[in-house]
């Protein structure tokens, strides 16, 4: 059965907490652990440590899941207002993650923020806020992209016509890392919308939420990127 470790959302103490929450929680969002146990595959959640090395070599492929802003000083920037400031705590270690994976060969797939993740931690930036796309309706807030022509996603869904897709972000990819290059655009803005890596290994990452498009009409079906990352991990 295939390994897939997933890079942990972290809840960090508030002022007043009690209890447990006086601690650091590391959680795994509902949809995307739903979503990628649908397949053959067995998933483990990988807490901060500085072991990321032995990770990467003990499973098959990493997932890294949405969740908060990733701090512009990640990418030599300052952050335009206090509340875009993120997570440096999470932004370090999944960055180490991603390097650990890739050092082995192992796949490595983004999703809403796992996307931005992988562009800063190959050198890219991101724009801090495209407000237009951001939305309180979250799971039901969608729209088209464009595949780019001749693009992985493009022979994995066909070349033809925008793809609805469930998307919800302020930040955005702006500078691309280092090889990596652009499969989709949101219509009719163009923001990158997904990448991929040049490489041999496999690094795909998306913008949307595969784990919340399910069956419906329209959308981009999920389960094909999945079985894609699944068949590259097994490899």
């Amino acid at each position: 059965m295939t390994k897939i470790g997933i890079s942990p959302r972290l809840l960090h103490p508030q002022p007043g907490a009690r209890g447990v929450f006086t601690k650091i929680l590391h959680y795994v969002e509902d949809g995307i652990a739903r979503w990628l146990q649908s397949r053959d595959a067995l998933l483990f959640v990988l807490p901060l440590s500085e072991r990321a090395g032995d990770y990467a070599r003990a499973l098959d492929g990493l997932v890294l899941q949405g969740g908060a802003d990733i701090s512009p000083l990640a990418y030599g920037e300052q952050p335009q207002k206090a509340e875009w400031a993120g997570d440096p705590m999470r932004d370090g270690y999944e960055i180490e993650l991603v390097r650990a994976f890739s050092a082995e060969a192992k796949p490595v797939l983004g999703i809403c923020r796992g996307a931005q993740l992988i562009n800063v931690a190959l050198g890219g930036s991101l724009h801090q806020d495209i407000p237009a796309h951001r939305s309180d309706d979250y799971d039901q807030h969608a729209h088209d992209v464009r595949l780019e022509p001749g693009s992985g996603l493009a022979r994995l869904y066909g070349e033809t016509g925008p793809r609805r897709v469930v998307s919800i972000h302020h930040q955005a990819i702006n500078r691309l890392g280092d090889g990596l290059r652009v499969e989709a655009r949101s219509v009719p803005d163009g923001l990158i919308e997904a990448i991929r890596g040049e490489g041999s290994g496999y690094i795909c990452a998306v913008q949307w939420h595969p784990e919340f498009h399910g069956a419906r009409d329209g959308f981009l079906d999920g389960g094909l990127l999945l079985d894609e990352f699944l068949a590259a991990a097994r490899r």
